[in-house]
């Protein structure tokens, strides 16, 4: 596998691999690919014909002005990863570490608040979708941080992923027939268990489609569905029709791509059925993405740091340090600020929420005080709450 520039680049089986970056200079935009169900993250973006992988050959030279970093995320992908164990769902374990992953690899690079464009194949953009309803549900001080990858996201280019899941009955179909294009014959004729469990999966699919439903205006998406039917045991048939991969919704764009299911997200040249349209569908966000990302963070920032100071002064109103005698000190913050840290990697990890708050004994205490806080002496009997 080559880059651009022609010089070879490992592709890790697992995990994130970053196959073009931009020399001498700071990225814009991070370009992250998903494949989909039995997939691979080179060979499912590789042509059969040429072998070119377009992710690093062909996407950034396209992509020049908005300084992209591109980067293939791997995982376990067969049938038994998209359906549900005894109480798991791994789909929502796929989402987890997807999170995990793309968060700690732009930690290392401090690019926590770069913006995040996904394309997905398939059923990875159901492992998306899955990722960022995760993110967007994260709450509390000591895992705010995963949150970065929602706030980051600025579009989603789906090729060939079904979205619609109102039909159970043709859910079911549907991933039946991706099975049988993406698996080899042997497996879907003496395993066919494996078929019929990730068919009997399809309700917790169809949870995803509508919980992401509820998220899908804040980002810019654009559906892309197969242009050209599948042979499936001498039946041409569309694997993920257009109804379902590219359904119609306000602010979406839409497009077909000329090519069958498989081949779809495999561009051979620069003329390829397709290819124009996703890189200037990339091409398009990446351009927009920065000012609107920095927007979101700045109110995000806004959002968490109100937050605090609500939780500060909730915690500090009801503090009440013991004194000599019959009196007591009870002490408030003349003003409350939180102010979050602000460097690129935007997290919160460092909070003085997650500590114990610990009153000061009473010979300390008035050595203590500083002119932040004001000092009251109250009486038992009107002791303040």
């Amino acid at each position: 596998m080559s880059n651009s520039s022609g010089q070879r680049i490992p592709v890790n089986r697992y995990g994130l691999t970053e196959v073009y970056s931009p020399a001498d200079v700071k990225p814009n935009v991070d370009v992250i690919f998903v494949h989909g169900l039995n997939g691979d993250p080179h060979n499912t973006w590789t042509s059969d014909v040429s072998k070119v992988f377009w992710p690093a050959q062909l996407l950034p030279s396209e992509l020049e002005e908005e300084k992209p970093r591109v980067l293939v995320y791997g995982y376990d992908a067969n049938v038994t990863s998209f359906t549900d164990g005894v109480s798991k769902d791994k789909i929502h374990n796929h989402a987890e570490t997807l999170v995990a992953d793309v968060y700690a690899n732009r930690k290392r690079r401090k690019a926590g608040e770069r913006p995040i464009i996904w394309v997905a194949h398939s059923l990875g953009g159901l492992v998306v979708k899955r990722a960022l309803i995760h993110s967007s549900e994260i709450r509390g001080v000591k895992i705010e941080h995963l949150r970065s990858v929602f706030v980051s996201t600025y579009g989603i280019l789906f090729l060939g992923t079904p979205h619609h899941g109102s039909d159970v009955a043709q859910w079911g179909n549907r991933l039946e027939w991706i099975c049988s294009v993406v698996l080899p014959k042997r497996v879907v004729d003496t395993q066919p268990q494996l078929v019929d469990a990730l068919k009997t999966n399809n309700e917790t699919l169809q949870n995803i489609d509508r919980q992401f439903a509820q998220l899908m205006t804040r980002f810019h998406v654009y559906f892309f569905h197969e242009g050209k039917p599948t042979n499936l045991k001498g039946t041409l048939r569309f694997i993920v029709d257009e109804t379902s991969a590219a359904p119609t919704a306000p602010d979406v764009e839409r497009a077909v791509i000329e090519a069958d299911h498989s081949r779809m997200c495999k561009f051979e040249n620069e003329s390829a059925p397709g290819f124009e349209r996703v890189v200037v569908g990339i091409a398009g966000y990446a351009e927009e993405a920065p000012a609107t990302i920095a927007q979101r963070w700045e109110t995000e920032k806004k959002e968490r740091s109100t937050a605090i100071q609500a939780e500060a002064a909730e915690l500090y109103s009801s503090m009440t340090l013991p004194s000599a005698g019959t009196h007591g000190l009870i002490f408030s913050p003349a003003s409350v600020k939180a102010t979050p840290q602000s460097d690129s990697s935007s997290n919160f990890e460092g909070s003085s929420l997650g500590r114990q708050q610990k009153a000061l004994p009473p010979a300390e205490s008035e050595a203590r005080f500083d002119e932040d806080w004001v000092l009251e002496d109250v009486t038992n009997d009107k002791r303040m709450a």
